[in-house]
């Protein structure tokens, strides 16, 4: 009978043994999840100044944070809290369990928890929420493996960070920055508090939703540290009565969607978890020049807008479409200071800077014009501005082109320099056709422009390129001869590496004859088409872009250290009333942009300097500007034998 008893005994003992083994066996290898730990983690975008721009993430807004990085504070009060005994037993809690078991007996049902800290990570990671003996069976052995492969650290670590705590925060670095705007190592007592507090009924404890609430569960993590002995009065009572200030912000805090569109396109291609792998994005963008960018097209469209409420039922529904974009760049760097993508984000989140590609019209004709300075010609040189009559074939059928100037007069004689300060059609194709259009197309390769026209219709701008892209060419003229590629991400930072990014710059001309151009495009500004794009205070330069019948209009220019390019059109590509051109439209935001810009940096620099090498003669009214590739006019210093001398 002795032996009968000994034997019952030992099948007692061995079926729970086999359980668990069982349960290993079957299910131990869901635990490497656990073991070979990753979650997704929320990607961070700052700008040039290191102001947060906006949180990237898939699902879950979570900010990492490793166990050397949480104060013994914070582990002290989830431990007070969850789990006093978590350092000394082996995953499960034995005399917990044994409570919890009574009470689910007598109440024939899971009513009692009793989970340690490492069997909630379990539930948090590998399990349903499902209330089941065979879940809680796994749960137990799970608990009781992961304690055998991770550190006490390990586990607090990996709980800390995947605990939900309402709000759309997921780990306490998260809810931290969220709820208190603080790193962990700056929390107070009563923060720290507010934060373990929070697993029990993340929604029911938020701090934004139930201020007194929160700040009750926090109180009894105080009493609780402090019934312990691990706290002293004085923090006892210090942390009872703070009332920490709580912070109720969207998860993305989104301050320029344009911008974070677009850097996610760009960050994707060089790593495809942009979204969950927890990088720091750090940008050229300047915030508060995004900002002014924004308000200077919504300005410039107003305008145009309420002329146009002004005029006939057919103008008005001619604007119903419009929309615009600008790109501002440091010339230098090539770094994108402002890039606004649309008038209103919410309305239409297309991207006009970077995907529309529109006409740029009269505003290429500078490159037209740098190819010419270039060759010899200079602000001086005569040109011929009459109509001609071209003849060509296009799709078998004989065509008569018949250009004109946007005043529909012309001048017969007109100086390069005036030609481009009035943008003149006609001087422009002439200009052209003297050069010879294959050696023109040749000249403009070195810009890298693709899809150029080999027709004389490229005098006028006939190509598609889209605001950003014309920024990048643009750069030759406010860079002193030097065409930058925009940049828009700076750096990417993980926790294992940096990717850097690179300017990339070729020279184009001399800086000479650079600002032979600058010269010319400044007077565009003060005294041409580009005069409502003028500013007090700040010498600027630039070109003014309008297509035919107004569906493209432009302003391209630049101060001595930035340069901006605005776009305005209709979306659908139909015309714009017909006054709206580049310098009535897009002018106005250009200066807007200017004047915040000198407003918010009072001291950049207000004056293009003039290199060496050029020669600055005063004729009339106006100055001329020469170099030695582009020389002054050859004066007759011969005598004329019959002229009269006077003493």
């Amino acid at each position: 009978m002795k032996k009968f008893f000994l034997f019952l005994l030992l099948i007692l003992l061995m079926v729970p043994i086999v359980f668990v083994f069982y349960f290993t066996a079957k299910y131990g290898h869901e635990t490497q999840k656990l073991i070979d730990f990753s979650v997704p983690m929320t990607t961070q975008i700052y700008d040039r100044n290191n102001q947060k721009i906006a949180n990237i993430f898939r699902k879950e807004h979570r900010y990492y944070a490793s166990f050397e990085e949480m104060p013994p504070r914070l582990i002290e009060a989830i431990l007070a809290i969850e789990d006093t005994v978590f350092f000394e037993h082996p995953g499960i809690n034995i005399d917990a369990i044994v409570r919890a078991i009574i009470k689910d007996v007598k109440a024939m049902a899971l009513v009692e928890g009793a989970s340690t800290i490492t069997q909630q990570l379990i539930k948090n990671t590998l399990l349903t929420r499902e209330k089941k003996f065979s879940r809680k069976l796994k749960e137990i052995v799970f608990s009781l493996k992961i304690e055998r492969e991770l550190s006490k650290e390990e586990i607090l670590e990996r709980y800390l960070n995947v605990i939900y705590l309402g709000h759309g925060y997921y780990g306490v670095a998260t809810a931290a920055q969220g709820y208190f705007h603080k790193e962990l190592k700056d929390l107070t007592l009563k923060e720290i508090a507010i934060l373990v507090g929070l697993p029990k009924a993340p929604s029911f404890y938020a701090p934004t939703k139930n201020y007194e609430l929160s700040l009750g569960r926090a109180n009894r993590v105080i009493e609780r540290m402090y019934t312990l002995g691990w706290i002293d009065s004085k923090m006892h009572l210090e942390a009872m009565a703070e009332m920490p200030i709580v912070y109720d912000e969207t998860l993305t805090q989104n301050r320029a969607p344009y911008i974070v569109d677009e850097v996610i396109r760009r960050a994707s291609e060089i790593y495809p978890d942009i979204r969950t792998g927890g990088y720091k994005i750090y940008t050229t963008i300047d915030l508060a020049l995004q900002e002014s960018g924004r308000k200077a097209l919504a300005y410039a469209y107003d305008l145009a807008i309420k002329r146009a409420e002004n005029a006939n039922d057919l103008n008005k529904t001619m604007m119903k479409q419009l929309n615009g974009a600008l790109v501002a760049i440091d010339p230098k760097a090539g770094e994108i200071l402002a890039l606004v993508g649309g008038v209103d984000y919410k309305k239409s989140s297309f991207n006009r800077a970077t995907q529309a590609s529109r006409q740029p019209g009269s505003a290429f004709k500078p490159f037209i014009f740098q190819v010419a300075l270039d060759q010899g010609y200079s602000g001086a040189t005569e040109l011929v501005d009459i109509a001609r009559t071209y003849d060509y074939t296009k799709n078998g059928e004989d065509v008569k082109w018949r250009p004109k100037n946007y005043e529909k007069d012309y001048k017969g004689l007109i100086t390069l320099r005036e030609a481009l300060v009035h943008s003149r059609n006609l001087a422009t194709i002439n200009l052209v056709t003297d050069i010879g259009l294959g050696n023109m197309l040749k000249e403009l390769k070195r810009y890298g422009i693709a899809d150029l026209p080999h027709d004389l219709s490229l005098a006028l701008g006939s190509i598609t390129l889209s605001p950003l892209d014309l920024a990048k060419y643009y750069s030759s003229f406010a860079n002193d001869g030097v065409q930058v590629k925009p940049i828009l991400i700076r750096a990417i930072e993980n926790r294992d590496d940096i990717w850097e990014n690179e300017t990339k710059s070729i020279r184009i001309t001399t800086d000479q004859q650079a600002y032979l151009m600058t010269t010319i495009l400044r007077d565009v500004v003060t005294r041409g088409t580009g005069r409502r794009a003028g500013v007090r205070g700040i010498e600027v330069a630039g070109k003014t872009g309008t297509t035919n019948k107004s569906i493209d209009a432009w302003f391209a220019g630049y101060s001595p250290t930035v340069e901006t390019i605005v776009w305005f059109g209709n979306d659908d590509n139909t015309p714009m009333r017909r006054k709206e051109t580049g310098g009535r439209v897009a002018g106005p935001a250009f200066r807007y942009f200017y004047q915040a810009l000198i407003k918010k940096y009072p001291h950049i620099q207000r004056h293009f300097v003039k290199p060496n090498g050029v020669i600055e003669i005063k004729e009339g009214k106006y100055k001329e500007y020469f170099s030695d590739i582009s020389k002054p006019p050859k004066i007759d210093t011969m005598a004329n034998p019959d002229e009269t001398l006077i003493f």
